[in-house]
């Protein structure tokens, strides 16, 4: 379950990225959604699949409320799944 939740972290972190700093620029910039509409939805499913693991995951780690509300965070924060994976999961 945790090479399963790294790997959802990694997807989800790298399409976040793609969607911040590539699609959305381009949306506003050149008045070209499609980027954001081809990222979106793959985006937010990998998004549910890493709150969703996250929880699974939690007594597996032994990971208190606390250390599941950063990993939880962090989802949101660019770059973060990555640093969830170097302190949390390796």
């Amino acid at each position: 379950m945790k090479t399963a939740f790294r790997i959802i972290s990694f997807l989800e972190g790298v399409s976040y990225l793609l969607l911040l700093f590539v699609a959305t620029p381009i949306k506003y910039l050149q008045g070209d959604a499609s980027y954001v509409k081809l990222l979106g939805m793959p985006h937010g499913i990998l998004f549910m699949l890493y709150i969703v693991l996250a929880i699974v995951i939690q007594k597996q780690m032994n990971w208190n409320t606390k250390t599941l509300g950063i990993v939880l965070l962090c989802s949101i924060i660019p770059f973060g799944t990555f640093y969830v994976d170097k302190k949390y999961l390796r």
